[in-house]
């Protein structure tokens, strides 16, 4: 019984295509505006994780500075008046501070790079070795610096893949790798090549000249200060406890009174990354229950046209109920019907959605997460807004008068 149901009511759907179409059409556009939005959130969720993630792994970035007061006002203008980091700080860290993996120093500079007849206005980023650990950078071809080369300031660097392109990519069977690069007043002899990272949440990654540390201060900057201190911490170490230590050791060494505010800040880029995501998923929810009412709307179409339905087959009713269709066997009916619409349009929606996703992806950037559990969920809705607004008009059919259907013209 149950599959003969099924047919009749697939025959109605086929005599009025037209009209099936545009019942169906609100099930369409909710569920695939619902699955489109989750889907480019998700994408943006692990687009934002995985920029987070490509500043280093476990990382924790000390920058001098003040905090802001109430009124949003520092205690000095700006950063200028703090005081900066030495290497000595780093040091500091690394012996006196458990679960510390790696530190690293850091200072930059602006300047303009010339080689090949070229040039190119890009940062230089001076540091030790720690710092391709810290800032979970891989090499594609080359080496890093050597011991004596650190502690010398030898003149060698190691290229960003957005400066040795702009320098060297022109250039056929160049890579850049061994060959002179002129900072400033130094040439520099190019023993490394980064691999490339690309964008991140302060912009092109891989826009940066590496040299060394002692490199920078002596031939760039001519200071012995440095403004980043890049904190690895070991797998499995709680970021609580060791950043209350690393604060309780920089306000020691840099002097503060007991009531004195910290005149630095500490960044935990695995907070950053949970906080940005959270923030993310509340956004995905969020339109994705403003897509969701479109779905409703769908259902009162469903329900409008199964009225409409009803009214012109009821002949046709009170004959089946005149020959002895029992009534559930006519509100089975008309259930199913309303429930085939609903699916066909949760089926046809899932199909835009997956391409319009696909597609949006690549024009925002973000990776293309297909979610099975979605797309489910979506169609069991689909067919659920069917049952509930195909009900009603299923009960008013079943519960027909077979007398008064036969009379109806």
């Amino acid at each position: 019984m149950l599959f003969s149901v099924f047919m009749l009511a697939l025959r109605s759907v086929q005599r009025n295509l037209l009209r099936s179409f545009l019942t169906v059409l609100g099930i369409v556009i909710g569920v695939s505006a619902v699955i489109t939005m989750v889907t480019l959130g998700n994408g943006a969720t692990q687009a934002i994780q995985m920029q987070i993630s490509s500043l280093g792994t476990n990382l924790l970035m000390v920058r001098p500075g003040q905090r802001l007061s109430a009124g949003g006002a520092s205690g000095s203008a700006g950063s200028g008046g703090v005081p900066q980091f030495t290497e000595a700080d780093a040091d500091a860290i690394q012996a006196q501070i458990g679960g510390v993996a790696a530190v690293a120093p850091e200072g930059r500079a602006s300047a303009t790079v010339v080689a090949n007849g070229r040039n190119w206005a890009t940062s230089i980023v001076g540091s030790r070795n720690e710092w391709f650990e810290t800032g979970n950078w891989k090499l594609a071809s080359g080496r890093i610096f050597e011991s004596d080369e650190q502690r010398a300031g030898a003149a060698v660097c190691i290229l960003g893949e957005t400066v040795r392109r702009e320098i060297y990519g022109g250039t056929a069977g160049q890579t850049g790798l061994g060959e002179q690069l002129r900072v400033k007043q130094f040439s520099c002899n190019v023993v490394g090549i980064l691999a490339a990272k690309g964008q991140g949440g302060m912009g092109d990654q891989d826009d940066a000249v590496v040299v060394p540390l002692s490199t920078l201060q002596r031939r760039v900057t001519g200071s012995r200060k440095v403004s980043t201190l890049s904190v690895s911490m070991q797998e499995g170490s709680d970021s609580a406890p060791l950043k209350a230590s690393l604060r309780e050791l920089l306000r020691e060494r840099r002097k503060l009174a007991e009531d004195d505010d910290d005149n630095f800040n500490i960044f935990d880029t695995q907070q950053l990354a949970e906080t940005l995501a959270g923030t993310t998923k509340i956004l995905t929810t969020l339109l994705g229950a403003v897509a969701a009412v479109s779905l409703l709307v769908g259902g009162i179409g469903i329900m409008n046209i199964m009225l409409v339905s009803v009214t012109e087959r009821t002949r046709e009713i009170g004959l089946r109920l005149a020959i002895g269709a029992l009534e559930n066997e006519v509100l089975l009916q008309f259930l199913i019907e309303a429930v085939v619409l609903s699916a066909l349009g949760g089926v046809v929606g899932i199909l835009i959605a997956t391409a319009a996703s696909f597609g949006l992806s690549g024009l925002m950037n973000v990776p293309y997460r297909f979610d099975p559990a979605i797309n489910f969920l979506s169609l069991v809705f689909s067919a659920g807004i069917g049952v509930l607004f195909g009900y009603f008009p299923a009960r008013r059919a079943a519960r027909m008068d077979p007398i008064e259907a036969l009379r109806h013209e």
